[in-house]
């Protein structure tokens, strides 16, 4: 269910970005930003409602739906979950104070170096 209604939202989320930007801005002409408006309005011309208008504004209906309900359902304990059959480990019980560790024997018996002499050359 989750994973139909994720997919649902992307689709639905990339519908709506490609029909937003299919839609020409309001105002869109030069004479627009000077005041030359053909209507006396505060915001432009208020025509009538476009097939893009309307499926902007029913994705974003749907979007909005599918996020609260993706919100909700995320919010909710999970029922199932992979450690749920799974009993927890008991508590660790402190041990007393470690060994001290004991040296490593050695596999060969370690001969001393013997100092070496510095060499004289002869003249």
């Amino acid at each position: 269910m989750t994973i139909a209604l994720t997919m649902l939202h992307i689709i639905v989320s990339i519908f709506m970005i490609a029909v937003v930007l299919l839609q020409s801005g309001k105002g869109a002409e030069m004479g627009a930003s000077f005041g030359s408006s053909g209507s006396q309005s505060v915001f432009g011309a208020g025509g009538g409602t476009t097939f893009l208008s309307k499926m902007t504004t029913a994705a974003a209906v749907i979007f909005m739906l599918t996020s609260l309900t993706l919100a909700y359902i995320s919010g909710q304990p999970s029922s199932s979950s992979m450690m749920s059959g799974k009993s927890k480990p008991a508590a660790a019980v402190p041990a007393g104070p470690a060994p001290a560790a004991l040296p490593a024997a050695p596999s060969a018996p370690v001969v001393p170096a013997t100092p070496v002499a510095p060499v004289q050359q002869k003249k």
